[in-house]
């Protein structure tokens, strides 16, 4: 049964809205699916990658991370208070900047979206070619394809049931990881490997290269955190409840980042570098010499699971709630803001599904082009994001604290804004053209819909600050 509050439905009616989705997320279960969706055993799959470019240093570049990206964390935090509603940088930034930036930060931020779970499904079906090299690799993508589907057509409850499910499963072997690095090193199994604060900081090898480079990987590998955004009409918290969500997920899952790549670089031994043979599957090859290649293919199949259903269903969930509320304020078209009787965006859910289709089938390989394309679109998203912060908070509000509404602003938006202008050159076009695909987009609807606005940003001013207030005229 849906837990709508009186104080939760006079917010969504100070914007315009009235409550359609079901509010049954605690802020626990938003930072479950904030886990979900970062995935707690992510290095697995690029510790080989990470560690040849951050010279063996992998812990270092978690940790750069955490400390980049907490910036943009706490940016979120601030607009999803002032706004609990769905729809993430296209409400915040459409609400706190302009309504036409607005679109456009939700339309890059789309393209993240959109192209995140065909991105985890092309990597999920890859990983299983692996276990599985006589089954078509598409196959396995389509499958994963419908699983999750079904979770989410069920509703927030299946979801809920899902994350808490695979976190589970996730951090069971994170602990069974530390468990066998223990041993193998207190054991001497692999010669050479020990314990030393080596991967953490060598001064020899740091150099403003490397920590670029870091920074450029590290802000990659924490995206997710953002989709608990998405959530805000399904929670049963205050208006406070998605930021604090946001910034535990992403404190816990760097620390798990950092524990299971320092202990998984500890194993490596000293190693210079992969080879092409083993870059790929480092991490399980790691395993494999600390405890048997039985273990190796079990993390194998656990990071299929996590990747392919866990985070591809967190992936769709934030993906249909944003094409929801950017339908709802019509900028998309109409049949996508239809709720069912479960109280899920059904058609939204469903045109996720077919999008990613299509682009499993055409992109089944291509792991590179899909990641160049949402690293984009996320990165513009968080740009605009640390823009509106500043211009809401300190040029609409007028307010005296500078150093969450302009100094972390300013220092999010110069580090996204680094990452951004040093992204591949394939992101950067495709990127383009997404931008102006959405700039005929936004043409189309603003003409159609010119005699009947969408909800104004500005109808929430009363209510949309630190204290709340009445509710806007209807």
């Amino acid at each position: 049964m849906s837990k709508t509050t009186p104080e939760a439905q006079q917010q969504l009616e100070s914007f315009g809205y009235t409550q359609e989705l079901k509010r049954s997320m605690s802020t626990l279960d938003l930072v479950v699916y904030g886990l979900v969706f970062m995935v707690p055993i992510a290095p697995w799959a690029i510790f080989g990658v990470v560690y040849n470019a951050a010279s063996g240093m992998v812990p270092l570049v978690y940790i750069t991370g955490v400390v980049a990206m907490i910036f943009t964390a706490l940016a979120y935090a601030q607009m999803s208070k002032a706004f609990p509603i769905a729809g993430s940088v296209f409400s915040y930034v459409g609400r706190g900047l302009h309504p036409t930036v607005g679109f456009f930060a939700g339309w890059a931020i789309l393209l993240d979206y959109l192209l995140v779970p065909t991105l985890l499904y092309v990597f999920a079906a890859s990983s299983m070619a692996g276990i599985f090299p006589d089954v078509p690799q598409w196959i396995w993508a389509v499958s994963f394809v419908i699983i999750n589907t079904v979770i989410n057509v069920l509703g927030i409850g299946s979801i809920k049931i899902a994350n808490r499910v695979m976190l589970v499963i996730q951090l069971a072997f994170v602990v069974i990881f530390v468990a066998i690095a223990m041993i193998a090193l207190n054991a001497g199994t692999i010669p050479g490997a020990e314990f030393t604060m080596a991967p953490v900081w060598d001064a020899e090898k740091v150099n403003p290269a490397l920590i670029a480079t870091a920074l450029s990987i590290a802000v990659l590998s924490f995206l997710g955190f953002d989709g608990i955004s998405t959530m805000a009409e399904e929670s049963t918290g205050d208006r406070k409840s998605g930021g604090r969500a946001m910034i535990i997920a992403l404190l816990v899952v760097a620390v798990l980042f950092i524990t299971q790549t320092w202990f998984a670089s500890a194993l490596a031994a000293g190693t210079v570098s992969f080879g092409d043979d083993e870059v790929n599957n480092a991490f399980f090859v790691l395993v494999a010499k600390a405890a048997g290649s039985g273990w190796a293919t079990a993390f194998l199949a656990v990071n299929v699971i996590a990747v392919g259903i866990a985070n591809a269903v967190a992936a769709q969930a934030a993906t249909s709630r944003l094409l929801y509320s950017m339908s709802r304020d019509r900028r998309l078209p109409a049949f996508l803001s239809k709720v069912t009787a479960r109280q899920v965006p059904m058609a939204a859910i469903l045109l996720v599904s077919g999008i990613s289709l299509v682009l499993v089938l055409f992109f089944v390989g291509q792991i590179a082009v899909i990641s160049s394309l949402v690293n984009f679109g996320a990165l513009l998203g968080f740009l605009l994001l640390h823009v509106s912060v500043a211009v809401y908070y300190v040029g609409k509000k007028k307010s005296k604290n500078y150093l969450l509404h302009l100094i972390v602003p300013v220092v999010g938006f110069l580090i996204i804004g680094y990452v951004l202008l040093n992204a591949d050159i394939t992101a950067k076009v495709g990127g383009i053209l997404w931008l102006v695909i959405g700039a005929v987009v936004y043409v189309i609807f603003a003409r159609r819909d010119r005699s009947t606005p969408a909800p104004s940003p500005e109808r929430a001013t009363a209510t949309a600050g630190e204290g709340g207030g009445e509710v806007a005229p209807r």
